[in-house]
């Protein structure tokens, strides 16, 4: 079988299982945020936390909620990791230094998983399990939180009121993430991936020397990690460790995982606003991006030139040969579309176009289908932006499900989609102007550009995958990287949800002959067509710097 038939025939069966997973995973998830009812276990977490699940909330008090949380959550991460060096299970390693300490901790709570550090190296079991994977799964419940707010804010009317915070947060972990990871994770150990708390040990005697490993819960840590759309690996290697990814099925089941929750909401979508149709045309402009990106990356990456990339069969540099190009290029437009960051193969080896997908799709707001909840309700806010677009095109006030896109509402989205490349540009262009963060890249020229750019696209887009050429972990980049991804992450959401509480406080108004259909497939192309074109008119001047340039040098 030739590797581009290979990777065509994975692409097929991936679609395929998304396709039997979307009807009855969304259904459940728009019961769950639906039901009156609270399980017994959810009752005792009320309980102790204080909060009362019936009050329901207005936009600010939702908002606080979110921010009360988060901001508990990276000062707990941050202690755990100061305290490493007493706690038990450290593997002898030493607390964590402050600036990556803040680094690691806003990263985890902002559902990036960026990491400057070896996790092998660095962190031992009690960090990694109660710290780290606790986060992977309660900042993914956040981001799903928060985009059924904004769809109870189109469903609801002549109210301000979003649902409950607490309620949600709770929900999302108990009913949700917590069972799938629970399946998830005993597929994977039982192809392969590690489940251990062991210590380190020597693995064979080599020429020099001999290799050292830990172990760890990696396989229940792995499924989170892809299936909350954080990324962060137990193991620097990430999802290229044979420990993490063993085998050519465990990369495509931890590919499932990762596009699972975000396909299935949008027939949560439908389902809650009343029209399953409005579901699926939100999901045909995802699927559409996704599939292009993938058609596009297979074709960089298997486009060979030369006779080494021949008998490789296309650019097998920094790839697994265990996955190949195929596997490898679903892996990383997926995981660079939504906010995973998992990678399980070096995106800096890809071929220069290869590396600006990537970057691209990571710059589209990561958007298809994007992170568990960012993705739906970042599409949503692009939504709202090609509606505004086709009423000035005929003059008329736009509406989507039967609310009105005022001044305030447009508003709203704007500041949305500018926060973060206003972000990553500043940022990049600071990195990029001082001397010692320079200092860090590992090539110069268009190439060494392209690990800064990419970089803080990461942070800023919540995504947490590297270039990896670029040694991060410095004072600099582990708090410019860390004020970025805290940024990135919650500030779009204080628009996101004043839009809510907006939508939810209007009127429905009727549709009439001059609405436009946003079920339709009319409305499906004029949003991918909104989508790349506001991304490419902001993002283009660097891309020609960075990927463009190397890819046509």
């Amino acid at each position: 079988m030739s590797p581009v038939l290979a990777g065509v025939l994975q692409l097929l069966a991936l679609m395929a299982a998304l396709a039997l997973a979307h009807v009855p995973l969304g259904t459940y998830l728009a019961r769950v945020y639906s039901s009156p009812k609270h399980l017994r276990i959810e009752k005792w977490i009320y309980k102790g936390i204080g909060a009362d699940p019936d009050t329901e909330m207005r936009w600010p008090a939702y908002l606080r909620g979110v921010l009360a949380f988060s901001v508990a959550g990276v000062l707990f991460l941050y202690l755990l990791q100061r305290l490493q060096g007493v706690l038990p299970g450290s593997l002898g390693f030493a607390a964590i230094d402050p600036d990556q300490a803040f680094n690691t901790a806003a990263s985890f709570v902002a559902n990036t998983n960026w990491q400057s550090y070896y996790g092998e190296q660095a962190m031992g079991h009690v960090v990694q399990t109660a710290g780290l994977a606790v986060q992977n799964f309660v900042s993914a419940a956040v981001g799903i939180a928060v985009a059924v707010a904004l769809v109870r804010g189109f469903a609801r009317s002549r109210t301000g009121e979003l649902g409950n915070f607490w309620a949600d947060l709770v929900r999302g972990v108990v009913r949700v993430l917590v069972p799938i990871a629970v399946v998830g994770a005993l597929i994977l150990v039982a192809c392969g991936v590690i489940q251990n708390f062991s210590g380190i040990h020597e693995v064979g005697q080599f020429t020099g020397g001999s290799q050292q490993w830990n172990g760890g819960a990696v396989a229940s840590q792995e499924v989170i990690k892809e299936l909350g759309t954080n990324g962060g690996g137990y193991f620097n290697a990430n999802s290229a460790h044979p420990f993490e990814n063993p085998t050519p099925f465990t990369n495509l089941f931890e590919i499932f995982l990762i596009l699972l929750i975000p396909v299935a909401l949008t027939r949560t979508f439908g389902l809650m606003t009343g029209s399953v149709r409005q579901g699926y045309a939100i999901l045909a402009t995802m699927a559409t991006i996704w599939v292009g990106f993938v058609a596009l990356m297979m074709w960089t990456e298997f486009a060979h030139h030369g006779p080494a990339l021949q008998a490789a069969g296309g650019a097998m540099e920094g790839k697994e040969v265990r996955f190949g190009i195929g596997g490898s290029s679903i892996f990383a437009v997926s995981t660079t579309l939504t906010s995973t960051g998992a990678v399980d193969s070096f995106h800096s080896s890809y071929t220069g176009l290869g590396g600006g997908i990537t970057m691209l799709g990571m710059m589209l707001g990561e958007i298809a289908p994007g992170g568990v909840g960012s993705g739906l309700y970042g599409m949503l806010v692009m939504a709202v932006i090609a509606v505004f677009i086709a009423g000035l095109m005929v003059g008329r006030t736009p509406e989507y499900l039967g609310k009105k896109i005022g001044t305030r509402e447009i508003k709203f989205a704007a500041c949305y989609i500018l926060i973060t490349p206003a972000l990553v540009l500043l940022f990049t262009a600071a990195a990029m102007a001082l001397p010692t963060p320079g200092d860090s890249m590992t090539n110069s020229g268009a190439h060494g550009f392209s690990e800064i750019l990419y970089a803080y696209t990461s942070a800023a887009n919540n995504n947490g995958s590297a270039f990896a050429g670029l040694n991060a972990d410095t004072q600099w980049f582990n708090t410019t990287l860390g004020l970025a991804m805290l940024l990135g992450r919650f500030l779009p959401m204080v628009f996101v949800l004043a839009l809510a509480g907006s939508l939810a406080g209007q009127q429905p108004v009727p549709a009439t002959q001059g609405t436009l259909r946003t079920e339709k497939p009319l409305f499906s192309g004029l949003l991918v067509g909104a989508v790349l074109i506001i991304t490419g008119l902001t993002y283009f001047p660097a891309l020609a710097l960075g990927p463009l340039a190397e890819g046509l040098a």
